[in-house]
């Protein structure tokens, strides 16, 4: 595999990848995880029995604040204008998993992957956060981008 390392100048100095003469295009990213739980947690989630409250709905929420802070906490990031910041949850019962599934949109010169990642990522972390009290068990796992449109490279599908 050939080194493509584009955050560093030649001198090996971390930089920000300079953007400036690319052109707009649309760009979408979809990232994906999961929350695996035991059945009694899925159970109280599902049917809003939380304690904490609506365990979805604030993950939700926290995806989408998430994303456009990316910029903030990847420090190689641009920030980014978002069209589209969506999350969606599917519940996976013979698994006892929640996936989370984060879609991100702009038009830009720059995609929207970590965003997308992020956003996954603090959706599970919320998950995890309003459910370890009655959960010592839940693992979050296989968070990876899914696919990608837009942009020079076109579309990469991950279907792991």
């Amino acid at each position: 595999m050939e080194n493509k390392l584009t955050h560093f100048d030649k001198d090996g100095k971390a930089i920000m990848v300079d953007v400036s003469e690319k052109k707009d295009t649309s760009r979408e990213a979809i990232a994906k995880g999961k929350v695996i739980m035991e059945k009694e947690t899925l159970n109280l989630i599902k049917n809003g029995e939380m304690g904490k409250g609506d365990v979805l709905g604030v993950a939700r929420v926290a995806g989408i604040m998430a994303a456009k802070q990316t910029h903030n906490i990847i420090p190689m990031c641009h920030p980014l204008m978002i069209a589209k910041s969506q999350v969606d949850f599917n519940i996976i019962e013979e698994e006892n998993a929640i996936e989370i599934v984060g879609i991100v949109k702009t038009t830009g010169k720059t995609g929207v992957e970590m965003e997308a990642l992020t956003m996954v990522s603090a959706a599970a972390l919320t998950i995890y956060d309003m459910c370890k009290a009655v959960d010592k068990k839940m693992t979050i796992s296989n968070i990876h981008l899914y696919k990608k449109t837009g942009g020079k490279s076109g579309t990469f599908i991950n279907e792991k």
